[in-house]
């Protein structure tokens, strides 16, 4: 069996990386007696291109994800399997993987705490105006009143969650010590909780002080932060997304912080990705961005490797997956949060 995996390429002396080229999360030694064939990528485009038509599983993860449209699925005749290594597979279109019977599995859960404590963390950064701050110590300057003018504490201010899954449960959790008003919108769990309080999805927008998004990119959410619902959003509001880039509109955003609509924007992820280097969001105003990391915590790379193995053992035993880790089998999406739709 072919199995092919595309991790970014190892760099000397980052010996605890474990999703990389080199490490490649143990795959090497795990399949070396098992007589498989693994074909290990850095290259997402023209270097997967030459394994489709005889590749049988495809192994990415979301912060180097290759891309399986529905013209190279096509072009896969063999393929049976995606494995996430990590949670999100909208880097797979699900519903080609669906009509040609590919099952879609990632590793649910793994990198939850990880990507919670990230977020926290980015609001507290931008509220906090803490970029500014960090410019200034860089760059010799000592201008009090340039960054106090846009600090902000966190407690008191009403932080909005899109998404109360998993990580959106987390955030909350994590959140409520700050003495925050926590309300959230999900078209599945429209419940409250000991932490937040379930709004629609106007009211999450034109009531909080900030808004967190941990939702996954679907056709619902596809570009669903577009110039009209950033315009709702509170003036002088803050936004984060841990989630997906292609959940808030690219040009809009950047209108929407050079107008100081919103007050800075925050997150990890883009599109595509990698990231062009004249990618808009690199420098627009009053952004905290980084690279496409919150998940890559050492922990969170090792319950990855774990649960890729776990995934592999039950797919070359015939045994079926974890309920939790499945998005498609059987030629239908069977994730309820790939199939949610808001109202």
């Amino acid at each position: 069996m072919k199995i092919v995996v595309l991790f970014p390429e190892a760099v000397e002396g980052q010996d605890n990386q474990l999703l990389n080229t080199d490490k490649a999360i143990g795959l090497k030694s795990f399949l070396q007696d098992k007589g498989h064939e693994l074909v290990i990528l850095k290259d997402g485009k023209e270097d997967l291109d030459k394994h489709l038509e005889d590749m049988e599983v495809v192994i990415s993860a979301p912060f180097y994800p290759a891309y399986m449209t529905k013209e190279r699925i096509e072009k896969a005749p063999n393929l049976k399997l995606a494995i996430t290594a990590g949670v999100g597979s909208d880097h797979v279109d699900l519903d080609a993987a669906s009509q040609h019977n590919i099952s879609v599995v990632e590793v649910t859960g793994s990198n939850t705490v990880s990507v919670a404590e990230h977020a926290v963390m980015d609001l507290l950064i931008l509220l906090r105006n803490y970029e500014e701050g960090h410019r200034q110590s860089k760059e010799g300057e000592w201008n009090l009143s340039q960054v106090g003018n846009d600090a902000y504490e966190l407690q008191h201010k009403t932080i909005g969650i899109f998404g109360f899954g998993r990580i959106g449960q987390l955030v909350a959790e994590r959140l409520a010590p700050f003495n925050v008003t926590i309300q959230h919108y999900d078209p599945i769990n429209q419940k409250d909780n000991e932490h937040s309080k379930f709004v629609k999805f106007d009211e999450l927008v034109k009531t909080s002080d900030a808004i967190t998004i941990h939702a996954p990119l679907t056709p619902e959410t596809d570009n669903l932060f577009n110039s009209d619902v950033l315009a709702k959003m509170k003036d002088g509001s803050f936004l984060v997304n841990t989630a997906r880039g292609k959940i808030v509109n690219t040009d809009a955003l950047v209108k929407a912080l050079e107008d100081k609509h919103i007050q800075g924007y925050a997150g990890d992820v883009w599109y595509p990705q990698p990231a062009p280097a004249d990618h808009p969001w690199r420098t627009m105003p009053r952004n905290a961005m980084t690279v496409h990391y919150s998940g890559m915590t050492l922990e969170a790379q090792k319950r990855i490797e774990d649960g890729v193995k776990d995934i592999l053992d039950r797919f070359f035993n015939d045994q079926p997956f974890q309920d939790k880790d499945v998005i498609v089998s059987g030629g239908r999406i069977s994730s309820a949060s790939y199939n949610a739709k808001n109202d």
